[in-house]
């Protein structure tokens, strides 16, 4: 297949070295042509009309002479003056055009000694002779001598043209034969471009077109699925390069194949031990939500019942008994109610996700209302203030959002400084998709150190006799902000108290902005 493409790429070459030859010949061709055109047009032609020109000026020159010789009037002697004038006009303009042509540059010359004899012998003699003497010896002047010499003037002129013709008719000739070699140039420059055009098809099928038709035809079995068919071409060396390419290309695909082949086959493995651990997890579920149940119903009714009974002993028998056996029955009665509460707050937290009554557009105003009323006596008891800036709406559900600010205006409340009363201020402000609410207290503070431990279940910073309760609070409030998309912190940097920040979306379409500089809402004007 090779040995016939080099010969059609050795034609190919040959055309275009012929090809260059004539477009060599043809412009060399080109160039005269225009040469001669140019001589032709700005000077053959122009010359022809200059020495038509030139005869015409001496003619009127004798036609004056004559006229005044007649008349005696200067009137008819003006033409014998501009005939002058144009004759030195017409011949300098001819001289400029003559170029090389020393056969007209002769003639013109000729011309010129001939006019100029006529002048000084015949014409100004007669001039003079009208001004001297009167017309009848000017009119003797003019006679068959005058008018032969004028004749000679007139055959010099004649002569002058014949030779300008020739020019003229010489230049034309090689115009047209310059034309018919261009014609005969692009014939056969036509002929030749023609000529290489078919052998670069030959060449270009038998090279290019069938080694790549069997290179796609093996390409396409590969993208078929068969990616075990080797790919070779018997192609020029650039279709070889791209074959191997393309070839290491399939075998790369095929390795790759293989490994997606062993990952597939890892994956379903994987999927099957997850699915297996979430039917595993769908019964811990189950199992959890049974605990629950046991939890809510059966673990609290003896424990009510060892509670109440402990009560009963307190009440009957306080002071009746020794100092100790009070103590013991204080101690049984402060177990059982921390029992109590601890598992009221694990189920609150077990259901936090679990049992839902579905979002809903919430008003953040309306909801702090209701915590304000939750915590008002706590409130009162540590003589301290609630206050809250204007509260965008949000999408929740308003029982769980109402828990989270409840314990976070319970926590401020809880762990209020004790040389000062506490105040709670909430506030909000939109940051980007999202609001984010800040509830900043002047109570004892948060070490940065303790800023992520608080939110972590039954994580207590300080005894329990110092501070009551369970220490689930405000990992309760952590889940609540969790299910609802949001995000719960520890403010760092703060100079007094604390500040607990969390996330909620932004409701959708809301253009709300909440007013941060109004004067911030009481609970006191709440209740009012």
């Amino acid at each position: 297949m090779l040995e016939p493409a080099a010969q059609g790429y050795r034609a190919l070459c040959r055309g275009r070295g012929l090809l260059a030859l004539v477009a060599i010949v043809a412009s060399g061709t080109a160039a005269a042509s225009r040469s001669q055109v140019d001589t032709l047009a700005n000077r053959a032609t122009p010359l022809r009309s200059a020495s038509e020109a030139l005869l015409t000026a001496l003619v009127d020159q004798e036609t004056a002479v004559r006229g005044f010789a007649l008349s005696g009037n200067d009137m008819d002697l003006q033409p014998y003056t501009n005939g002058i004038a144009e004759e030195r006009r017409l011949t300098d303009a001819m001289t400029a055009l003559i170029g090389d042509e020393q056969g007209i540059r002769e003639r013109l010359a000729r011309v010129t000694t001939a006019a100029a004899e006529w002048r000084r012998e015949v014409a100004e003699p007669v001039v003079a002779a009208v001004r001297d003497e009167g017309t009848a010896t000017a009119q003797a002047l003019i006679n068959d001598a005058s008018r032969q010499r004028f004749d000679n003037v007139r055959a010099t002129v004649e002569d002058l043209q014949g030779e300008i013709r020739t020019f003229r008719n010489e230049t034309a000739d090689q115009a047209k034969t310059s034309s018919t070699i261009l014609v005969v140039l692009l014939i056969a420059a036509t002929v030749i471009v023609l000529l290489a055009g078919i052998a670069l098809l030959v060449s270009l099928r038998r090279l290019v077109i069938e080694p790549l038709t069997s290179l796609a035809e093996q390409v396409r079995a590969v993208a078929g699925g068969q990616y075990d068919q080797a790919i070779e071409t018997n192609g020029p060396p650039e279709l070889a390069t791209l074959a191997a390419d393309v070839d290491g290309m399939r075998r790369k695909i095929a390795s790759d194949l293989a490994e997606v082949r062993e990952a597939r086959e890892r994956i379903e493995w994987v999927n099957g031990q997850l699915q297996s651990q979430a039917e595993e997890l769908m019964r811990s579920n189950r199992d959890l939500e049974q605990f629950a149940y046991v939890a809510s119903h059966d673990l609290q009714e003896p424990l009510r019942k060892v509670a109440s009974f402990c009560q009963l002993l307190q009440r009957r028998y306080a002071g009746q008994l020794d100092e100790r056996a009070d103590q013991y029955i204080a101690f049984a009665v402060d177990g059982a109610q921390r029992m109590q509460r601890l598992i009221n707050d694990l189920l609150a937290f077990s259901r936090i996700g679990r049992m839902t009554s579905g979002f809903t557009d919430v008003d953040l105003n309306a909801l702090m209302a209701d915590v304000a009323s939750q915590t008002e006596s706590a409130r009162n008891y540590a003589k301290g203030e609630l206050t809250w800036d204007d509260l965008p709406t949000v999408m929740g559900e308003q029982a769980l959002l109402t828990t989270l600010l409840a314990n976070l205006v319970s926590n401020s409340i809880k762990f209020r400084h004790p040389d000062r009363p506490p105040k709670v201020h909430v506030s909000a402000e939109r940051v980007g998709a999202e609001w984010e609410i800040s509830c900043r207290d002047n109570g004892i503070g948060v070490e940065q150190e303790f800023a992520d431990k608080i939110f972590v279940i039954f994580q207590r910073l300080h005894a329990k006799d110092s501070y009551p309760g369970t220490g689930i609070g405000l990992a309760i409030a952590k889940k609540i902000v969790e299910y609802h998309a949001g995000r719960i912190w520890v403010a760092p940097d703060v100079t007094e108290g604390t500040v607990i920040r969390f996330t909620l979306p932004v409701l959708a379409g809301s253009e709300e902005e909440p007013a941060g500089e109004n004067e911030p809402v009481r609970d006191s004007e709440v209740n009012a």
